[in-house]
């Protein structure tokens, strides 16, 4: 799926990059596997504003994405590669052969009619979900489960994908987007193949409404505003005293914040580049 290079005849539209549809196939959704996404304008239950920069947007209904992949050894066709509001990637509608209809993440180069199946003894190839014990060392894989039965949890934006570099007992090692290593049980399942829309991560928005639209609201320079509202507030002029910080007070670079007792720290093997 290439980007569209749009043509300047507007401020919008001079440096927009818009994602192209060639590789959609339907436009209207299933409407079983539809929910209405509330809005929370960043409020919480008592209506304090507890994230800032949220508001408005578009109206949107999110897609019910099967994440566990667990009807194991049921056959399923693809009927169509579909748009979702609320995810980088694109989606698959597929009907399994006892009647059930769903969605998933679809993976890169999958094709309308094309079979997909999960299981423990079945084929490798896009698209299929087995578990890290049943797939070849070196394959390129996305949506991993970290828990067993818990559903995908990693690799699931666009573009995203996981390599099977290693598997000793059981552990399966797993070489993660960010670089790092990590040992993730060999009972979990993933599928094969990359996620779809990888040209995603070079899209350009063109204006700040096309920002609204999606629900975010502009963004004040912490060096912008009042001692009272940020460490880093105030000062006659522009004032560059102090670390940069966090509204909290927490430096912002460099500053370690994980936890040092992590449960999960016993199961990474080399940290992520930095």
């Amino acid at each position: 799926m290439a980007l569209k290079k749009l043509r300047p005849i507007t401020a919008g539209t001079r440096h927009r990059l818009s994602p192209g549809f060639e590789d959609i196939t339907e436009t209207k959704p299933e409407k079983s596997l539809l929910i209405t996404l509330k809005k929370t304008g960043g409020r919480n239950n008592t209506g304090k504003m507890t994230m800032r920069y949220i508001g408005g947007g578009h109206k949107q209904k999110t897609r019910i994405i099967d994440f566990k992949r667990d009807r194991f050894n049921i056959p399923a066709v693809v009927k169509s590669i579909e748009y979702d509001p609320s995810r980088t990637a694109r989606i698959a509608k597929i009907f399994y052969a006892d009647g059930v209809k769903s969605y998933i993440i679809a993976p890169h180069g999958i094709k309308v009619g094309q079979i997909l199946i999960s299981g423990s003894d079945i084929a490798p190839e896009v698209g299929n979900a087995l578990p890290l014990s049943k797939i070849p060392i070196g394959t390129i894989i996305h949506n991993v489960e970290i828990n067993p039965g818990r559903g995908a949890s990693i690799a699931r934006s666009a573009g995203s994908f996981v390599q099977l570099v290693a598997r000793e007992a059981v552990y399966a090692t797993l070489k993660m987007p960010s670089g790092e290593l990590r040992n993730v049980l060999v009972n979990c399942l993933a599928t094969v193949g990359i996620v779809s829309n990888a040209e995603h991560m070079n899209e350009s928005v063109g204006k700040a409404g096309r920002s609204r639209w999606r629900g975010v609201r502009p963004r004040t320079r912490p060096v912008a505003m009042n001692p009272v509202d940020h460490p880093m507030g105030g000062g006659e002029g522009r004032a560059s005293g102090g670390h940069p910080r966090s509204r909290n007070g927490l430096l912002s670079k460099g500053k370690k914040t994980r936890h040092p007792k992590k449960y999960s720290d016993g199961l990474i093997i080399a940290r992520r580049k930095k």
